[in-house]
């Protein structure tokens, strides 16, 4: 199966899981049970995103803090020579 990183907005963190292409994600605690992970203290209906990581570029395993990437300012690019999450 392939793997997909989702990013929570309420606590900012990126986790990799598997499932079927034909599934999606939407909330912290459907994340955290496909994960095997504990919630903690988010709540399981705070929304998550497929993240667009062309390939696994980006993953949960080496963000090291589990912690999203910082977003890109609002003006100018973020990409380091169309190398996107690879800064």
């Amino acid at each position: 199966m392939p793997t997909y990183d989702y990013r929570c907005e309420t606590n900012d963190r990126v986790i990799e899981v598997s499932h079927r292409m034909s599934e999606s994600l939407t909330n912290w605690g459907d994340l955290c049970a496909r994960a095997g992970i504990d919630a903690g203290d988010t709540p399981a209906d705070a929304p998550v995103h497929r993240l667009a990581t062309g390939g696994n570029v980006i993953s949960s395993h080496s963000l090291g803090s589990g912690r999203a990437p910082a977003a890109c300012p609002s003006a100018g690019s973020c990409c380091n020579g169309g190398f996107c999450g690879l800064d």
